[in-house]
Parts: structure tokens; C-alpha cells; sequence
């Protein structure tokens, strides 16, 4: 990684732009960061950090203090940083939070926090239509630039404090590391990773052969005790696991005594099948006997009831005659009560007209009353009386609907009153109104202007959510990848056990292939020897060569299939870490806290808006409604005018209908009261003169229909209407009669066709008895049951017991090949994980990246040992750590004045800071010479040389000049003042007169 250029503005003592160009210093190879105590040197690294991570160690959890305090606010704050990795430039933006000028009105706002990740190459130009001076964006947030970095730079932020940027305090970190943090870092470098993933597979395997080979033992002991239950008694096993020989005896057992089952069974089925033959033939016969006895007794029953069926015949012939006559003394009947009904209406109507008439005189058909007057010549006069009050009613009939109108007139008048009293009242009241809509207008825009940050703050909270909910998904991916890197691991590993298994046969049967060329009387082309004694004898099917490259190609594909799982995993993991830092500290519930408080914020903002317009709104419409109301005034004052005219007519125009009415009362309450009293006379009248009519007309028909009856009597022979009402049958008890009358005949003929019959001659007298064929029956059927359930069971009991049978089989078989591949596993498993046999403790991959810390320890010892003359060197400490720690990747100091190796905590200040700088020397040499490692081609050391002697200061000055020539770059901040003397490159860092700093160069031509 190198760093070629910065860029930066407001940032710590910063208040102007500021550009450093590193790349002027690529061809001295070293140069020196001066400037006074707090000028702001470490500034420059603090910049370089916080545009690769976001954050500065100095300030964590204070992004606000990275802001110049000499900044205005509307000066800007940025940070931006180009840097070269792996043959790409890329450029980074990133700027923090902090309080900014608002872009309308007076005050300050919080600007969010932004960032963004550009390429520049020449692939990126030549395919980005949107490239921009050869820069193609990547991406545009900050969740994205992290994520996007942390694949491009693997390196974290403490590691990078480590190995590139060794700021103030954490120079000496990776010398006096623990074995743990130390190996973090170098797998960073190294890629390392990949080992780590071996060794969890492994452990996994074993865990998962251990779990199996468990469950099969388990499952022989559970067939064992359901094969227990089937087998024969006495065959049971004993307290130890049977093995398959007491399956196979228990299988015989079983089938011995089923073959004796399905013989008993054949010997029952036969008997009741002639138990039953037998109980059939008696049962017909005795069938054959109840049906004669009963058809015996049925006509015995019949002939006595012939009397009796004789007598209803002559029955049902008077019934038949009376029928014929039955209609006309219905119709006689029906004649006479409707006279009857008749007469008592025409009295009723007679005494209901007496009394609405108040006189009895009326004219009859046949009366000698010359004085009564017809009753058709009252009902014309009652008529005419009626036909004269038709135009009084219909003026009578106005004078609700006038009082209505009177009444509604005063309400309309007293309305009109109303609102002219109220069109005043808001006119005078108006101004009052106005001036507290005025002031709460004024208090409305205040709370409606937050919304901006409202909105904000809730976009970063549904941002945060978002992360999380995309963190927990990727871990739900990581765990499904992983599974998938496991079952890769394991086709790789049988893949690699065929192909060395064929390659050993290949070995092993070598001799026998050579021995089936050699031919009688010819040299062997091993010896020479044309005598072949005892030539060797091939072992089963050879192995060729197109088998071995078979099993080659396969182990190929599933180191492939292991590789790309392994690139999955790591990169879902990755993935679901950049989610989590996206997501934020804090738990669900902080989150779901922060996006309810943050859109509490913003709709009581919108609340506000909406509140404003809705009393803006108001506002004008108060003023119109004022302008209106004082333009309405003078038209309702005449409409008030209008109104009183009217209410005027209409009471003089009532007392005029009054008047009309008041002349054709004639003695009544009013007109229609009379009206009434005349149309009831009217009717009584008319109902008087109809029911006299209907009364003559029914008794006209009633002696019609006696005469009639008494013709068909004599017709029918009767004498008299009470022999027919004595002889009538009802139609139910005709058909009664007739249907029993049909019923005796039919019987008779029934019975005595049976008795006939040629099957019921000769049988015995004595009823059978079936009670003992039954008994023999039943008998043989249940001997027949026991002995099929008990073939049924044995038959059951057999196959439940061969599934078992052969399940066990199966699995004893699986349970010595899993104890084989247990075993192997199990103890490469251990050995990786550096547990015994492996007795120094060690991991794969820490056995991997110890190789690599020896190669960093003897390039760093070549310059520790210039700089301390000699004295001291780096050792490798591989030995077992307290307590059985993990070990592999201690360090410790050689002290040659000692002879002994000593913890390098021991080390003085001055000692510590060169053997630091050694060893993050040679990391940068080592891990730049490593093919897909990060290159370190850029190192900065922030201050230790002021604790160095100026002998030993002359040393180190001279170890870093060697590397000029290495195509390095270090950058150093120093107040030591030979090392401005021996530097020529300088960056200078300068306080102005107001108090912010600038950044100025100075580089040897």
C-alpha cells in the first residue's frame, strides 16, 4: 500500500486547504514531518487514518472535536486521501459531523456525516462513460465506502496502526503484542485464513463422526430391544448387546413356528367349513316346516272373519246411494242459512238508519204509509247538500296551511333580524381575531422550519434498521455457506483418500504387473535374468493409469468446489461485519427508539406546516368573510323590509276565509264536521236500502232447493233426509272398507296357493331342532379364529423382525467403517488444532505464520543488531505458553552481553522504540516480497527518537537512509534536532499569526 496524496480543509489546526504530495518524496525515500509542539504534525496521520476508517484514535467517540475550532460556520471540512493498492489508485472523500451554517435563514445545523470511494486505471476509463478525469465512483455513503474498503484493504484500523501508520503510544504495539493479537495481523498480511477454515472443518468432521458413530451404536442397542419383542419366548438376549448370530437364531425361532401356525389354521378352516354345510341343510328344512304351520293357521283365522266382511258389502252399497242424494240436502242447507244470515242485517240497517235519521216514516215495497218519502229521494237530497260544501271545504282546508305560512313569515322576519345583529357582531369582533391568528402563525413557522433535520435524523435511523436487518440475513447466509464449505471439505477429503488409495495399490501391485510381461527363455527387464522362479502374482483387479488420473481430476474439482467455498464464506463474513458496523452500537430496541424518536420529531414538525397553512388559510378567509359581511349589511336590511310586507297579506287574507266559513256552520263546529254528518246519514241510507234486497233475494232460493231435495228421495228410494244421513259413509271409510273387503279375498287365495305348494307335502309333524348344529358350528368357527390370529400374529411378527433384522446388518456393517474414518480424522484433527500428539501446541495456521515471523524476525535482526551494535536480536518463541496456551508466535530479546533471551517488555524506552522499528521494518520487507500480500511501500513513525542516545540515533538515522534505495517511503515526525540536520525532505508545519496551521514542503533537487 502506498499513499501518494492528501487533501484536507478544516480539520484539526487546519483552517485553510491543505495539500501534501507524498509522491515528491518517492525519490529520497524518507523525510521528516517538523513543526512546534501542537502545530498539528500528527494532524497529517490523524487525517490519513480518519479517511480510511472514520475515526481517529485519539478522538474516539469524539468525531465533533476533529473539526478546526478556527473554522467559521460556513467553512468547509474534509479529508481526502489517494492511495495506491494492488496496481489500482483510489481516492477517498470523507467528512465528519459537525455544526455548519444553515443554507436558509440564521443559525446552524448538524451536517450528517458523508463520504465517497473513487478508482482511477485505465480499465476504469476506458469502460465508465461516467469517469470524470480517469476517477470512477464505487460508492457514495458511508456504510458503502466502509464496506467497499474493508474488501479492498483488509487491514483494520489497529492493525493498520501497526504495521504502516505507528502513531504516538501504539508504536511498540506489535513488538510487545500477545500471541493472539499478533496472529491477528499477520493473517491479515499473509491471507492466512484459509488454514484457520481448515482447521475448523476438521474439528467439525470429528464432532460430527463422533455424534454418528454414537448414534448407530445407539440405534443396534434400540433394534436389539424392538427384536426382543417379536422373537420367540426363551430367545430374548441376554444383558449384553446380541450380535447378528442371535438375530439370525431369532429369525428361525420365529419361522419354525409360523410353518406350525399355517398347518393348524388349514385343519380349523376345514372343519368349519363342514359345520357349516351341516347347520345349512336343517335350517332349510325347518324353514320349510314354520312356513306350512303358519299358512295353516292364517285360513283358519280368515274363514271365521267372513260374517263379518259380508255385512260391510251391504254396507257400502247404501253408502254409494246416499252419495247421489248427499249433494242437494248440502244445497238446501247452505239456502237456509244464508236467509237466516240475511234477515238480521235488514234489521240492523233499518234501526241504524232510524237512528242516524232520528224519524222511522220511510217508504217500503208494499206499505200503506202515504206520509214516509222514498228512501232514493233522501239520498238525492243528501247529495245535493253535500255538492253545495265542496268550495266552503276547500277554503276551510287553507287556514292551517295559512297559520303555517303566518308562523313561518315571523320566523323568517325574526331570522333576518339574526343575522343582521350578527353580521355586526363579526364586524365588530374581526379585528380581535386577526391579531391571534397573527401570533399563532408566528409561533407556527418556528416549529414547521425543524423538519429539514427532522427528516435527517429519521433517514439515518431507518438506515441503521435497514443495516441490521441486512446484518441478520447475511449471518443467515454465512451459516448456510459455511454448511456448504463443510460438505466441500469432506468431498475433498474422500476425493484425496481415493486418489492415495490407488496410487498405494498402483505401488503395491506394481511387481505383479511386471511379472505377468515376462516371458519363458527371455530377460527380465529389472534383473537381466532369463530364469523366472517365482514370479509375483498381480492382487486383484490392477489399478491403470486412466483410474489414477480418474481420481486426480476428481480431487482437483473438489479442492476447486472447497476454494470458491471457502471465497463465499469469506466473503459473506466480511459482508455481515461492514452490516453490523453500519447498524451501529447499541441494541434493536435503541434502534427502533431512535427511528420512533426521530419520526415523533418530524410529524410534530409536518403537524406544524400543515397547523400553518390550515390557520393561513383562515386568516384569509376571516378578512373575505369581514369584506363580505360589510357589502351584505344594507341587502339584508331591505330583504328585513320585504318580509314584514308579506307577513301582512297573509293575516288579512285569513280573516277573510274566516268570515265564508262562519256562514255554513249551520249549527256545527265547522264546515267539515258538518260535511261529515251528512255523508254518514248518506250511508246509513244506502246500507239500508241494500240489505232489504239481498234479505227478498235469499229466500227466493231457499224454496228452490227444497224442492229439489224432496225429488231425488224418491229418485234414491229413501223416504226421508235422515235414512241418508244414516247411510252416508265418509270417501275414507269407503275405501277402508273396500280395501279390507279386497285385503279378505286376497289372503284366502294367498294361503291356500302355499298349502299347494309341492315342497311343504310330507314333511314331518315335529318341528327340527338346530339348537346342537349351531353348538358345532360356533364351536369350529372359534377354533377357526384362534387359529388364523395366531398365523396372522407370527406372520407380523416375522416381518417387523427381518426389517430389524436387516437394519442391523446395515449398521453393524457402517459402524466399522465410521470407526475407521473416526479415528483418522480424530487425529489429524488434533494435530492441526495443536493438541497432543502435538506437543509444541501449535495450530496449522500458526505453524504457517510462525514460518512467516521467522523470515520478518531475520530481516529485522539485520537492522536491530546495526543499530544496538551488536547487543541485541529478535528470537522466535515457539514453547509452550502458561497453562497450555495456544503458542507458536512469541518473541523475546537476545541479549548477547547475557547470552540468555529475555521478554521484550524488558526492554528500556529507547531499546523498545529501535527494536520496534526493526521489526516494522522487516514486516514491510516481508510482506512485500509475498505474492498476494499487501504491499507496505508507505511507513510513518510519529515521534521515539528523542528517547534514543545520539549515538545510537546516529545508527538508526543510518538503517533508515539504507532503505532509500528499497522503493519505500517513511515519513517521519521528530523534534530532534540532527534529524532535521540529516533529512533534507521536509514536510513543515507552520502556526499563522491567527492561530491556525499550514502545511509547506521541502524537498532536496
Amino acid at each position: 500500500m502506498k499513499i501518494k496524496r492528501l487533501r484536507l480543509a478544516g480539520f484539526g489546526p487546519f483552517k485553510n486547504e491543505q495539500v501534501v504530495d507524498f509522491e515528491r518524496f518517492d525519490d529520497d525515500g524518507i523525510f521528516l514531518i517538523t513543526g512546534k509542539t501542537g502545530a498539528g504534525k500528527s494532524s497529517i496521520l490523524d487525517a490519513v487514518c480518519f479517511a480510511l476508517y472514520g475515526s481517529v484514535p485519539r478522538y474516539e467517540g469524539t468525531e465533533s472535536q476533529l473539526r478546526s475550532d478556527h473554522c467559521e460556520p460556513g467553512d468547509p471540512t474534509f479529508v481526502e486521501l489517494e492511495f495506491g493498492l494492488n496496481g489500482n489508485d483510489y481516492r477517498i472523500f470523507r467528512t465528519p459531523r459537525y455544526l455548519k451554517a444553515k443554507k436558509r435563514g440564521i443559525g446552524t445545523t448538524v451536517s450528517a456525516p458523508d463520504a465517497r470511494l473513487e478508482i482511477r486505471d485505465a480499465a476504469a476509463v476506458d469502460a465508465a462513460a461516467d469517469a470524470v478525469d480517469g476517477w470512477r465512483g464505487l460508492a457514495a455513503r458511508p456504510v458503502d465506502v466502509g464496506n467497499e474498503l474493508s474488501r479492498i484493504l483488509p487491514l483494520k484500523q489497529d492493525q493498520f496502526l501497526q504495521v504502516i501508520l505507528l502513531a504516538q503510544n501504539r508504536f511498540q504495539r506489535f513488538l510487545l503484542a500477545k500471541t493472539d493479537d499478533r496472529r491477528e495481523v499477520l493473517r491479515t498480511l499473509f491471507g492466512t485464513s484459509r488454514f484457520q477454515s481448515l482447521e475448523t472443518e476438521l474439528i467439525t468432521r470429528r464432532k460430527a463422526l463422533d455424534d454418528e458413530l454414537t448414534g448407530v451404536r445407539v440405534r443396534l442397542e434400540t433394534l436389539a430391544a424392538s427384536a426382543a419383542r417379536h422373537v420367540p419366548a426363551g430367545t430374548e438376549p441376554g444383558t449384553a448387546a446380541p450380535d447378528l448370530a442371535w438375530f439370525e437364531a431369532a429369525t428361525a425361532e420365529l419361522e419354525q413356528a409360523l410353518a406350525v401356525a399355517v398347518a393348524a389354521a388349514a385343519r380349523a378352516d376345514a372343519a368349519l367349513v363342514d359345520a357349516t354345510a351341516g347347520l345349512r341343510a336343517q335350517e332349510e328344512m325347518r324353514a320349510r316346516q314354520d312356513r306350512r304351520d303358519a299358512a295353516t293357521a292364517t285360513l283358519a283365522v280368515l274363514d271365521e272373519r267372513s260374517s263379518v266382511v259380508d255385512a260391510d258389502r251391504d254396507d257400502l252399497a247404501a253408502a254409494h246411494r246416499a252419495a247421489r242424494v248427499w249433494p242437494q240436502i248440502e244445497a238446501e242447507s247452505a239456502a237456509l242459512a244464508a236467509a237466516l244470515d240475511a234477515a238480521p242485517a235488514e234489521v240492523a240497517a233499518r234501526e241504524n238508519w232510524i237512528t242516524v235519521n232520528g224519524s222511522d216514516e220511510v217508504d217500503q215495497d208494499g206499505d200503506d204509509d202515504q206520509d214516509a218519502v222514498p228512501l232514493s229521494a233522501t239520498i238525492d237530497l243528501l247529495l245535493e247538500q253535500l255538492g253545495s260544501l265542496n268550495d266552503v271545504l276547500a277554503a276551510e282546508e287553507e287556514l292551517p296551511a295559512l297559520d303555517v305560512e303566518s308562523g313561518s313569515a315571523e320566523a323568517g322576519l325574526a331570522e333576518i333580524q339574526a343575522t343582521l345583529d350578527g353580521l355586526q357582531a363579526r364586524i365588530d369582533a374581526a379585528p380581535a381575531l386577526l391579531d391571534d391568528l397573527d401570533r399563532d402563525l408566528a409561533a407556527l413557522a418556528r416549529d414547521s422550519a425543524r423538519e429539514p433535520e427532522a427528516v435527517a435524523a429519521l433517514a439515518r435511523a431507518v438506515a441503521a434498521e435497514a443495516a441490521a436487518t441486512e446484518a441478520a440475513a447475511l449471518e443467515a447466509d454465512l451459516d448456510r455457506a459455511r454448511s456448504r464449505h463443510a460438505a466441500a471439505a469432506t468431498e475433498n477429503a474422500d476425493a484425496a483418500g481415493r486418489y492415495r488409495d490407488l496410487v498405494a495399490k498402483r505401488l503395491a501391485d506394481h511387481a505383479g504387473e511386471l511379472a505377468g510381461r515376462l516371458v519363458s527363455g527371455e530377460p527380465c527387464g529389472v534383473c537381466g535374468s532369463t530364469l523366472h522362479p517365482h514370479p509375483a502374482e498381480a492382487s486383484g483387479e490392477p489399478v491403470t493409469e486412466g483410474d489414477i488420473e480418474a481420481a486426480l481430476a476428481g480431487m482437483t474439482r473438489a479442492q476447486d468446489h472447497l476454494e470458491r467455498s471457502n471465497g463465499e464464506v469469506l466473503s459473506l463474513g466480511a459482508r455481515a461485519a461492514a452490516a453490523r458496523a453500519s447498524a451501529g452500537p447499541g441494541t434493536g430496541a435503541d434502534r427502533t427508539a431512535s427511528r420512533a424518536a426521530a419520526l415523533t420529531a418530524l410529524e410534530t414538525a409536518r403537524t406544524a406546516a400543515a397547523r400553518e397553512t390550515e390557520l393561513g388559510a383562515e386568516r384569509l378567509r376571516l378578512r373575505t368573510e369581514l369584506d363580505h359581511a360589510r357589502e351584505t349589511l344594507a341587502g339584508v336590511h331591505s330583504g328585513r323590509d320585504d318580509a314584514a310586507t308579506r307577513l301582512t297579506e297573509i293575516r288579512g287574507r285569513r280573516i277573510a276565509i274566516e268570515e265564508r266559513v262562519n256562514r255554513q256552520l249551520a249549527g256545527h263546529t265547522s264546515v267539515t264536521e258538518r260535511a261529515e254528518s251528512l255523508r254518514t246519514e248518506l250511508e246509513a241510507a244506502r246500507a239500508f236500502e241494500t240489505a232489504r234486497a239481498l234479505s227478498g233475494e235469499r229466500d227466493r232460493a231457499l224454496d228452490a232447493a227444497s224442492a229439489a231435495v224432496a225429488d231425488r228421495l224418491t229418485a234414491e228410494g229413501f223416504v226421508e233426509a235422515t235414512e241418508v244421513v244414516t247411510a252416508r259413509l265418509t270417501p275414507a271409510e269407503i275405501a277402508t272398507r273396500e280395501t279390507g273387503i279386497r285385503a279378505h279375498d286376497d289372503q284366502i287365495a294367498a294361503v291356500r296357493a302355499v298349502l299347494a305348494e309341492p315342497e311343504l307335502a310330507d314333511l314331518p309333524d315335529v318341528a327340527l331342532d338346530l339348537d346342537p348344529a349351531r353348538a358345532a358350528r360356533a364351536a369350529a368357527a372359534t377354533a377357526r379364529d384362534e387359529a388364523f390370529t395366531e398365523h396372522g400374529t407370527l406372520a407380523i411378527r416375522q416381518e417387523e423382525l427381518a426389517v430389524v433384522v436387516a437394519e442391523a446388518r446395515a449398521l453393524a456393517a457402517t459402524s466399522a467403517t465410521l470407526l475407521v474414518t473416526q479415528a483418522q480424522v480424530r487425529e489429524l484433527a488434533a494435530v492441526v488444532h495443536g493438541e497432543e500428539p502435538n506437543t509444541k501446541r501449535m495450530k496449522l495456521e500458526t505453524y504457517v505464520l510462525a514460518a512467516q515471523l521467522e523470515e520478518i524476525i531475520l530481516a529485522a535482526n539485520g537492522r536491530l543488531r546495526d543499530m544496538t551494535g551488536g547487543r541485541y536480536a529478535l528470537e522466535h518463541d515457539d514453547s509452550l505458553q502458561y497453562r497450555g496456551t495456544q503458542s507458536g508466535l512469541g518473541l523475546a530479546i537476545l541479549d548477547q552481553h547475557t547470552g540468555r533471551a529475555r521478554p521484550t517488555q524488558s526492554l528500556s524506552g529507547g531499546e523498545t522504540f529501535l527494536a520496534s522499528l526493526a521489526l516494522a521494518l522487516g514486516l514491510a520487507e516481508v510482506v512485500s516480497h509475498q505474492a498476494g500480500g499487501i504491499a507496505l511501500d508507505t511507513l510513518f513513525v510519529d515521534e521515539g527518537f528523542g528517547s534514543l542516545d545520539s549515538e545510537t540515533l546516529e545508527t538508526a538515522m543510518s538503517t533508515l537512509d539504507g532503505l532509500r534505495a528499497g522503493g519505500r517511503t517513511i515519513g517521519l515526525i521528530s523534534h530532534v534536532d540532527s534529524m532535521k540536520e540529516q533529512i533534507p525532505a521536509k514536510l513543515e508545519v507552520t502556526v499563522t499569526d491567527q492561530g491556525f496551521s499550514e502545511i509547506g514542503s521541502t524537498v532536496l533537487v
